[in-house]
């Protein structure tokens, strides 16, 4: 499917309701198993909310309810991701260090603090001796 197909079909979905949107969802299932091979979703995490959300929809709970569960388990997905990212960033690092090489420009640039925390502990110290500025008063 074109890029442009995509994103007409994307807008014509986000003006409809969660209701709407899980009919829609039945009838590409349905045409899927109807004239193609079932496609299986990628991760053991996507497996794992497809199954809930069809057992909640089987269970004909509300859509709320399905919405919220779903939008519950994505955010969960997204921090699981989150997790493996660094998790193998931690061991790209140890894999480095073990061969003797240096870390990586950019994970040392983006461990870097920023702003007035980031100054050396001599400039926090000059700054914290040099004498405060004293307001002018009119006397």
């Amino acid at each position: 499917m074109n890029e442009a197909l995509k994103q007409r079909i994307q807008r014509k979905l986000e003006s409809l309701s969660d209701e709407r949107g899980y009919q829609i969802l039945d009838y590409v299932e349905f045409l899927q198993s109807k004239y193609s091979e079932r496609a299986t979703p990628t991760g053991i995490f996507a497996k794992i909310t497809e199954t809930v959300e069809d057992t909640m929809r089987a269970g004909k709970l509300p859509i709320q309810a399905i919405s919220g569960t779903m939008g519950v388990m994505d955010g969960a997905a997204k921090v699981m991701k989150g997790f493996a990212a660094a998790g193998k960033t931690v061991v790209d690092e140890a894999m480095r260090a073990s061969e003797g090489q240096p870390p990586l420009e950019e994970s040392t640039k983006s461990a870097t603090p920023k702003g007035p925390a980031a100054k050396p502990p001599a400039a926090k110290a000059a700054a914290a001796k040099a004498p405060a500025a004293k307001p002018k008063t009119d006397s």
